[in-house]
């Protein structure tokens, strides 16, 4: 595995060569996908300096008088406008309206209302946005920091250490991943033992390593180990700081803070995930996490929906195999109720590059029943039209079967999955041609 700084993330999976596209696209589409919490910079502040983290002073504003106001309460000859966008590389975004960056130091509370006016409410694109941007509902506006010198630091979770590393470099304020690729040697590493804990020789050792000056190492290292102590009671899976700043008067401050959680602690950090911006989020992820469905789109054409997460990869697999791309993992699980199905449907319709779907199901704990139910009640509420290939196997199965049938929906019933793979691909192919010819096409299934 290996470290990658902009998301925290482990490297790929050591699958076979036939697997690795369909995983990455689904790591791709995972930046996009609630499998961790990220907060916005104000909020991960918040939590900073409740540690006992050195933060600058600051507030959140969600008008431009309220930037205005924050201005002039801070009463500092220059304050930090800074975008609150759910992405990295703000500083070098442009936003909608022609405003390039989404940092910015004014010298005024005049100056920081008319910065403000023209970030919220409007979308920023930067380099990890893609083309549809991130919407800026709010701006953090706080004291400037004068730095002497700018550092990296973060804490993840890495695989090659089994559990936490201390990751430090003197180069901070600048993109890691550069640095990381550039100058891998300017970046160094403190594995942590997640069962004894930090020790603070341990921490003291990383920031003399960063290239802190012997007068204020020890404060930055106070600082790493008040960093390690949230990352561990809020279960992170990433506390990141660019830069952590040693500033003119000699202290040390985390001007900038990026942190990530992990949601399979949300039955824990309840309070937490409660915070969650969901206007951050594409639409299709946000009508997922409330229909608890684990659900990834892609960038292809043949929907997807699969229960186990397993027989999920292998469906996307054998699409690839035959031609076709998956415009989605949906992993219904094993405990679907019919009303999950139809929202699985909804989902999958919801996608205009959607040209047929495969259903791959083999039911042990999920009822092959409950998902023919589910594919009715959809056809009935949602009209769909999309061309349908059903492969049901397992618990309940000649009871789904009956129940589709008496239907009269036009669904391909298929029980062999090559074959239900390679007609889902055609499928989609003949909607493709049809698509472009501005033609109707409807399918009939020929008599018995």
């Amino acid at each position: 595995t290996a470290w990658q700084p902009a998301t925290g993330r482990l490297g790929a999976c050591a699958l076979s060569a036939r697997r690795r596209q369909p995983f990455r696209a689904l790591r791709t589409a995972a930046g996009q996908q609630r499998r961790s919490l990220s907060l916005h910079e104000y909020l991960s502040m918040n939590l900073l300096r409740e540690a006992g983290v050195a933060v600058p002073e600051g507030q959140v504003a969600r008008t431009p008088e309220d930037a205005y106001r924050a201005a002039r309460e801070l009463g500092s000859e220059e304050v930090v406008v800074k975008a609150q966008v759910l992405a990295g590389g703000r500083g070098k975004g442009t936003f909608e309206g022609g405003l390039r960056g989404g940092v910015k130091i004014v010298s005024s509370p005049e100056e920081a209302r008319d910065v403000a006016s023209r970030m919220i409410g409007r979308r920023l694109f930067t380099r990890q946005t893609g083309e549809k941007g991130r919407i800026c509902h709010q701006v953090l506006v706080c004291e400037r920091s004068y730095p002497r010198k700018e550092y990296y630091f973060a804490i993840a979770m890495e695989g090659a250490f089994q559990g936490p590393v201390l990751i430090g470099s003197s180069q901070g304020g600048v993109h890691i991943e550069d640095v990381a690729a550039e100058e891998p040697e300017a970046i160094a590493k403190e594995p942590v033992d997640i069962m004894d804990g930090i020790r603070e020789e341990q921490a003291l050792g990383l920031a003399r390593k960063m290239g802190f000056p012997a007068k204020v190492a020890r404060e930055a290292a106070e600082n790493i180990v008040k960093l390690y102590n949230l990352f561990i009671k809020y279960d992170a899976l990433l506390v990141e700081i660019n830069p952590m700043v040693e500033d003119s008067a000699g202290k040390v401050t985390c001007v900038d803070a990026k942190l990530n959680f992990d949601s399979n602690s949300a039955f824990r950090q309840k309070q937490l995930f409660e915070l969650q911006d969901w206007s951050q989020e594409d639409e299709q992820d946000w009508q997922a996490a409330r229909a608890e469905l684990n659900y990834i789109a892609l960038d292809g054409n043949i929907g997807c929906l699969v229960n186990g997460a397993g027989l999920a990869m292998a469906t996307m697999d054998i699409i690839q195999l035959h031609g076709g791309t998956p415009a989605n993992f949906l992993d219904v699980g094993g405990g679907a109720t019919t009303e999950q199905v139809k929202e699985a449907f909804r989902l999958i319709t919801s996608n205009e590059r959607v040209r047929a779907i495969l259903v791959n199901i083999f039911g042990g704990i999920m009822r092959c029943d409950t998902i023919a139910q589910g594919i009715l009640l959809a056809a009935t509420e949602l009209g769909l039209r999309t061309p349908m290939v059903v492969r049901l196997q397992g618990t309940r199965v000649q009871e789904a079967k009956r129940l589709i049938a008496e239907s009269g929906l036009g669904t391909l019933p298929c029980d062999d999955l090559d074959k239900a793979a390679k007609t889902a691909v055609k499928l989609s192919e003949i909607m493709t041609l049809a698509k472009e010819a501005r033609l109707d096409v409807k399918f009939q299934l020929p008599p018995d």
